[in-house]
């Protein structure tokens, strides 16, 4: 069998352009039957075997790092004269609960996922946020980058992240290598702004959702629209909503059958067609491709994703079938933290109303009638006045910098990183007095 393309993430780092994606692994365990985990771990060194050396995975995908911990073992033992030991990277994910971020936490975390994984050294440490509004993932990331300083972490990257908090992140100071969002037919919002921001500081999109959740196959070509709850597997779920909310069924057959065009003419698959395109956009450096271990492979039609090119026609085509297509709301990630929620269980406001707490370094004081908001900002102390008035339904914001904590100045001389902290500042002073985004009228901006 051919190996895959590999790409240099970064100088020193070389990966495959297809990485073997391990969240099937929660799906496949959902009803609480773990996967035995030798078997699942021979799968991955079967993989690594033929070329597909790069993994990735999270805290939160059932047993994946216990899995592809096995399987590093074995590789390391087994494969050490054909070079896939020294290949094989295993990415993995940390998405913490918002909260307080000390440096403690931030370690015992990565700990788990190091000693999950039986290495060192992780390859690639990914972070997910759920809410901005939260500003402790500056911390995170800053506990992240001194744990990559001490050797514990390799490289760091992001997932789901937009473009406005990457470019906060980038502007004070902390190494990102990745970002890891969806990148399909489907769903182009990464393909503007992330990727000019991606490309100016020589950060690759690694893509998932490339072939939305299998429906970009020869296999629903000319068929029938399922219904929700005739669909069984989480991924399917969630890229059946990407597909109602892009043009609907009718529009998705449209597409298949231009992309059904050019696979024939180029002798290979529906799906093939639509990785490939998704791989030469720029800031693309590799795609994610889910695999259900023990179960399904489809390694021998995803290498032949490097046996043919898409020529200008080919694009042409594309993208006149795609330019009807209603875009995906929001920037990349918006999916996890606003409606419409385009995710395998669909409304995710519960959760996030979960996920809410108030920060700590807030403090309510008064009565129903009267409460006022104090952050502890070192301005509030000397100026006498409060982050937040309540008074009946009026929730009035003072004029707000970008002061992080007591007197840290988040991106200085960068209007637009401390406009991003600014914004997601006064949203969380108005959710802590009970308000929301929808519940603002009036804002004042002021330019010195």
């Amino acid at each position: 069998m051919k190996h895959p393309q590999r790409i240099e993430l970064t100088p020193g780092y070389t990966i495959s352009r297809i990485i073997t994606g391990l969240w099937q692994v929660a799906d496949i365990e959902k009803d609480g039957n773990t996967m035995d985990i030798e078997s699942a771990a021979s799968a991955l060194v079967e993989y690594a075997e033929s070329g597909f050396d790069t993994f990735d995975m999270a805290d939160h995908y059932g047993s994946a790092e216990l899995i592809s911990g096995h399987a590093r073992k074995h590789i390391l033992k087994e494969l050490p004269n054909i070079g896939s030991s020294e290949k094989a990277k295993f990415h993995t994910k940390w998405c913490p609960k918002p909260g307080e971020m000390k440096a403690q936490k931030v370690r015992d975390a990565v700990l788990l996922s190091a000693e999950r994984l039986e290495t060192e050294q992780i390859d690639l440490m990914q972070f997910h946020w759920w809410n901005y509004e939260h500003p402790y993932y500056l911390e995170a990331m800053e506990g992240l980058q001194k744990l990559k300083q001490e050797g514990l972490i390799l490289n760091l990257g992001l997932t789901n992240f937009d473009t406005d908090h990457l470019h906060l992140l980038l502007n004070e100071g902390i190494q990102i290598i990745s970002n890891q969002v969806v990148v399909s037919l489907f769903d182009r919002r990464a393909l503007g702004d992330m990727s000019r921001l991606c490309l100016q500081h020589g950060i690759k999109l690694l893509a998932y959702g490339t072939v939305g959740g299998g429906f970009l196959s020869d296999r629903w070509l000319g068929k029938e629209e399922p219904s929700l709850s005739r669909i069984n597997d989480w991924s399917k779920m969630k890229y059946k909503r990407f597909i109602d909310q892009t043009g609907g069924w009718v529009k998705f057959q449209q597409i298949l059958k231009v992309l059904n065009g050019i696979a024939r003419k180029k002798e290979v698959s529906i799906t093939n067609v639509a990785t490939r395109w998704v791989l030469d956009q720029p800031a693309v450096g590799a795609v994610i491709i889910g695999a259900r271990l023990t179960e399904s492979e489809h390694r021998l039609d995803n290498v032949n994703l490097f046996s043919f090119t898409l020529d200008q026609d080919d694009h042409k085509a594309i993208n006149h079938v795609l330019s009807d297509t209603h875009q995906i709301n929001g920037d990349c990630g918006a999916e996890y933290r606003q409606p419409p929620y385009l995710t395998a269980a669909g409304d995710l406001s519960d959760h996030l109303e979960e996920q809410k707490s108030i920060d700590p370094c807030l403090t309510i004081s008064g009565d129903k009638n009267f409460q006022r908001l104090d952050s502890g900002s070192y301005w509030e102390s000397v100026c006498g006045y409060s982050r937040a008035l309540k008074k009946g339904g009026i929730i009035l914001v003072s004029g707000t910098t970008a002061t992080h904590g007591k007197d840290r100045v988040i991106c200085r001389d960068d209007p637009r990183g401390q406009a991003v902290y600014i914004l997601d500042k006064i949203l969380l002073a108005v959710s802590a007095l009970g308000g929301k985004r929808s519940d603002i009228v009036r804002t004042r901006i002021y330019l010195t």
